[in-house]
């Protein structure tokens, strides 16, 4: 899907879950901006699709919804090829069956990590059945959005 120089920036979730819907929502925004050597990847379907997507990339950014004790609107970042990341809050609303933390954990198994990965988790609170992100998210989103773009444009 990448070349090896190129950065991909990944957004999980469900469109159909209200705040679960926020990773698939920064990817749209990101993909709008068509920024050089940035790909974007937001129809995934099975987590362990990610292996495919992200194996021949240099530089990946997921950002999927996550719920823990914080607020809604927090963002959490985490460099998954240096810190532990903490499962709970990516498996406690996921829609997907294989989570997150499951594929990354599968692909260090197969030596299939990327050179560098970057997990965005945007705190939600509404995961029920409906369309629309929540106001504190949608916030979150766009920042997360400024931030990405800052972090790939420094490299």
């Amino acid at each position: 899907m990448a070349d090896n120089k190129s950065t991909l920036v990944v957004g999980l979730g469900n469109n159909y879950r209200k705040d679960d819907g926020v990773g698939l929502y920064v990817a749209e925004k990101i993909r709008s901006m068509n920024l050089d050597n940035i790909e974007v990847a937001d129809n995934i379907g099975e987590s362990t699709s990610l292996i495919k997507v992200w194996s021949n990339a240099g530089k990946v950014f997921v950002v999927d919804a996550v719920i823990s004790t914080e607020r809604e609107g927090t963002t959490h970042r985490f460099d998954a090829l240096k810190e532990k990341i903490p499962g709970e809050i990516f498996n406690s609303y996921s829609t997907h069956s294989f989570s997150l933390l499951e594929s990354i954990e599968l692909a260090k198994t197969l030596g299939e990590l990327p050179d560098s990965l970057i997990i965005y988790g945007i705190e939600g609170k509404d995961f029920s059945s409906g369309i629309g992100l929540s106001s504190k998210v949608v916030k979150a989103a766009d920042e997360v959005i400024d931030m990405l773009v800052n972090e790939i444009q420094s490299h």
